[in-house]
């Protein structure tokens, strides 16, 4: 393995993981500048497709409304693979997602267990997500009293 190859393999990392912080922390216009401009993004739960968007405006309106019905967001990235291919790579990642909404004036956290299946493009030198699909394996919702 080259330390091209490595240099690369950690940038991808990178990428995923800016993804989730700036999620965490809401910069929604900020965590759209980590996708192409053709980009798209869909969203499987329990295998039926819940979202499909194309183009970083109707995500970013999508991620907008999204994140102003949570309170709160946290997550946890595991395991990330890769598969370069020049300027475009293929990856497999892991995330634990938390998420605390209100319902009825009580507080719920929604544990997500998701898989994402990314294309990445190394653009303007630096790589981009071009298309993901989240697959949420697990979801389970009870009520939050911290």
């Amino acid at each position: 393995m080259t330390l091209e190859i490595l240099k690369t393999r950690e940038e991808l990392r990178n990428l995923v993981d800016n993804y989730a912080y700036l999620g965490d922390e809401k910069k929604i216009s900020q965590q759209m500048d980590l996708f192409t401009a053709d980009l798209t993004y869909k969203v499987y739960m329990n295998e039926v497709l819940v979202a499909d968007v194309s183009g970083r405006a109707d995500m970013e309106r999508d991620f907008n409304l999204h994140s102003s019905q949570v309170k709160t967001y946290f997550t946890l990235n595991g395991q990330h693979t890769v598969q370069l291919a020049g300027d475009s790579a293929s990856g497999v990642s892991f995330t634990q997602i938390k998420m605390i909404r209100e319902a009825e004036g009580k507080d719920l956290i929604s544990d997500y267990s998701v898989k994402y299946d990314d294309t990445y493009v190394f653009q303007n030198g630096k790589w981009l997500i071009k298309d993901r699909v989240a697959h949420f394996v697990l979801v389970e919702t009870r009520s939050f009293n911290p």
